[in-house]
């Protein structure tokens, strides 16, 4: 365990978490709604600290971040817990728990020293919500800044501004889901309604601290998958992050509570893949799809193939030095 960076005690012996957005008031003895804090006399510690649920070298593709060091493999861990707790999930085993489950405990140098080991450039923390293991995660990340690895922030952005701004100098990638554009949509998805604070924060990333964005949709049916509303959430993409700004949007398989609805339609995810270009986004990826050429990055100007994707076998092949070999255009590709 370790006493939590971001809290405020109260004169009660209560505390308030703030590391994220549900700001859980914690009684003595008693857990936040991630679980992975919890109040002991007064201090607010972080009980999953040091605790991995799974590390593994994965294609930096699978994240899915497209756009930055693309054909590169990535340490990549996780952790346990989540401030959401989709009914959807697709990780549940490990988000949607009472507790991290006590295995063998690391210390961020630990984890550095694996990603070299394992010649990994770079470091993502994903799996589960990394924003409900902060310490651990905050602590690794500014080691691998300084031992010059890069870092892959994998997470639904609900946390606290005053939190992005703590760990911001050590995230190099914010990749972030937007599960809808409706108080409703993520009050069916996710539990809560107050997603404007997702939005802020993915601004904040972006322009405030210099991060590469991406974004995903997973189009859910009956919940988030209303024309409208995804036309003025690939408008928002647009105009508040820019056209460059990768779109993934990706095809709802049944898990965990939701194992009884169905599954996005293709015709569905092809639709909103048009819509996101009609908004003017240069982007869209179609995700979940036994598609060989839905995840190809193409020449916005000239409709070159830049990379090739089948799977999670990424070739570069059409650009180089920035640009795009057919017409030269520049592309935002890190």
């Amino acid at each position: 365990m370790k006493e939590a960076y971001l809290y405020s005690k109260l004169d009660d012996g209560s505390v308030i978490c703030d590391t994220c957005c549900r700001h859980c008031p914690i009684k003595k003895g008693n857990t936040g709604f991630c679980r992975m804090y919890k109040n002991i006399d007064g201090t607010l510690f972080s009980t999953s600290y040091g605790i991995v649920s799974s590390y593994a070298m994965d294609p930096i593709e699978k994240k899915p971040v497209y756009h930055y060091h693309p054909a590169t493999q990535i340490f990549s861990i996780g952790g346990y817990g989540c401030n959401f707790h989709c009914d959807g999930c697709q990780n549940y085993t490990i988000a949607c728990v009472d507790e991290a489950e006590h295995s063998d405990n690391y210390e961020p140098e630990d984890i550095i020293k694996l990603a070299s080991q394992w010649g990994s450039e770079g470091i993502a923390f994903t799996y589960n919500e990394p924003t409900v293991n902060f310490e651990f995660n905050y602590d690794v990340a500014k080691l691998a800044r300084e031992k010059g690895l890069f870092t892959v922030f994998v997470t639904n952005g609900f946390m606290l501004p005053s939190a992005l701004k703590m760990i911001s100098p050590y995230l190099d990638v914010f990749r972030v889901d937007i599960k809808g554009f409706s108080e409703d949509a993520y009050s069916r998805i996710a539990n809560i309604k107050r997603y404007g604070y997702i939005l802020q924060n993915a601004i904040a990333a972006k322009k405030t601290y210099g991060m590469h964005v991406e974004v995903v949709t997973n189009i859910t049916p009956d919940i988030n998958d209303n024309a409208n509303d995804l036309i003025a959430l690939s408008e928002w993409i647009a105009a508040s992050l820019g056209k460059d700004t990768p779109w993934h949007v990706t095809r709802f398989f049944p898990r965990y509570l939701m194992s009884g609805n169905k599954m996005t339609s293709l015709n569905k995810i092809k639709q909103t893949v048009d819509i996101g270009h009609g908004s003017g986004l240069k982007y869209v990826y179609a995700g979940n799809l036994d598609d060989p050429y839905a995840s190809d990055t193409r020449c916005p100007e000239c409709g070159n193939i830049l990379i090739s994707r089948n799977g999670y076998n990424t070739r570069i092949v059409g650009y180089e030095d920035g640009v795009c070999k057919q017409c030269h255009a520049e592309v935002d590709i890190k």
